[in-house]
């Protein structure tokens, strides 16, 4: 296993959870030796437990040496960093760099496994690189949810396997005997796009029902009912119909502008993509014109308006902040002129990457004292259960935007606030 981020650490921790033995490569020897002791800092359900277990049976080791990990090794995985480069296009820098880096060192009839999300015709890429006839390159994309992670590779609902040698796609297949999932056998060509699309699909839901919430919001609908009744249809699905601050993290951002620069790259016109990733543009840069509008006395500006916001993570149950939708609001607040106090229940130590943006507080109460507004930017159940009573005596005026429709409105309006969410009618104070 090549790399140790969310995925390469899921995907070894659970494959010797299913008996296989797994050694773990990373450059970073500090984190290595982490690892070797069972410390492990990204947040994730039963990962650490599953460390510790493989460690205690000798089926996972870690190294800091990626030549000395793959010397006697039957399949080799690349878990690497692939963000978006210049042009939104997938940077490969990593994976070719490995590439070349384990080249000699790989031992006759493996196989290497592009497990990174990366553009149509890496597969082939990456095989000229080897320059291996004897070594295959498959295809296998991940489909983890970060906070689901362990649960979503335990509980596959699909398995997906590509490559120009079925041997070999078989091979990679079978490490996840066991697992009760459909198998999808392809080309690698198929296997890399199915990636893509899934992320992009998801993505378009997600803008759909921003889109949705803001028609509800002309109408006065309320958009959990529409969505309600509409997501009981099979055909659509409830899952990821779901309004908020606009969608982000880790993979649906660089993945739908890697998809846009490939279709333009091919001269395949692609309208929806690109209206995918504009109307989430939109709809953040609409949100903050809502706050701008509530908080300013109509000159537009935030200038030295002090504004609170719980939650920075890009969803909950993560630490991660990675093209987070909430560091994308603050930092419109922030080009208007507000001062921002935030709070994060994941984020306990202090950021100086957030330094020049935010003052990062240690509960959310010092987040909110004397604020103008608060923002819900990250949907942590905990800001649900506040003593919003207390808070509103903290506040410096009662206005609370809820952008994960996660409060209950009529709970803050006996404590004296405003709530106003996403595609709903705010429940004004008496």
């Amino acid at each position: 296993m090549v790399g140790t981020g969310y995925v390469g650490l899921t995907t070894g921790a659970c494959l010797a959870t299913l008996g296989h033995r797994v050694v773990c490569a990373d450059t970073d020897r500090h984190k290595v030796e982490r690892l070797r002791r069972g410390e492990v800092d990204i947040l994730e359900p039963r990962l650490p437990e599953l460390v510790r277990e493989g460690l205690d049976l000798g089926r996972l080791e870690f190294v800091p040496d990626t030549r000395a990990a793959v010397a006697d090794a039957d399949v080799v995985f690349l878990c690497l960093p692939t963000p978006m480069g210049v042009g939104g296009a997938a940077d490969l820098a990593a994976v070719e760099a490995v590439a070349d880096q384990i080249r000699d060192e790989l031992p006759h009839g493996s196989v290497v496994v592009n497990k990174s999300t990366v553009p149509v015709g890496t597969a082939e890429r990456v095989a000229a690189l080897l320059d291996r006839p004897d070594v295959a390159v498959v295809s296998n994309p991940e489909f983890l949810r970060e906070g689901y992670a362990v649960r979503d590779f335990l509980h596959p609902d699909r398995i997906v396997v590509g490559a120009a040698d079925q041997d070999a796609a078989r091979r990679v297949a079978g490490l996840y005997a066991g697992l009760d999932a459909p198998l999808v056998l392809t080309d690698a060509a198929g296997a890399e796009l199915a990636k893509y699309a899934a992320n992009f699909f998801l993505a378009m839901k997600l803008s759909f029902a921003n889109n949705l919430a803001t028609l509800c919001e002309h109408f006065g609908a309320d958009v959990d009912h529409v969505l309600a009744g509409i997501g009981h249809d099979p055909r659509i699905g409830s899952a990821f119909l779901r309004p908020g601050p606009g969608w982000g993290g880790s993979c649906l951002p660089k993945d739908t502008h890697a998809l846009l620069t490939i279709c333009q790259e091919s001269g395949v016109d692609f309208p929806l993509l690109g209206a995918t990733i504009e109307t989430n543009v939109e709809h953040q840069r609409r949100l903050v014109e809502r706050v701008v509008a509530g908080c300013t006395p109509g000159d537009g500006s935030l200038h030295g308006v002090r504004l609170a916001v719980l939650g920075l993570a890009f969803k909950a149950g993560t630490s991660d902040l990675r093209d987070s939708p909430a560091l994308a609001i603050a930092r419109l607040l922030k080009e208007r002129g507000a001062e921002l106090h935030a709070y994060d229940p994941a984020l306990t130590e202090t950021r100086p990457d957030l330094s020049d943006l935010l003052t990062l507080a240690d509960t959310p109460e010092a987040a909110l004292r004397g604020a103008r507004a608060c923002l819900v930017l990250t949907e942590w159940p905990e800001f649900r259960d506040l003593d919003w009573e207390h808070i509103a005596g903290l506040l410096g005026s009662p206005h609370v935007y809820d952008f994960r429709n996660l409060l209950d409105p009529e709970r803050l309006r006996r404590a004296g606030l405003t709530c106003e969410g996403i595609g709903r009618t705010p429940a004004m104070a008496s």
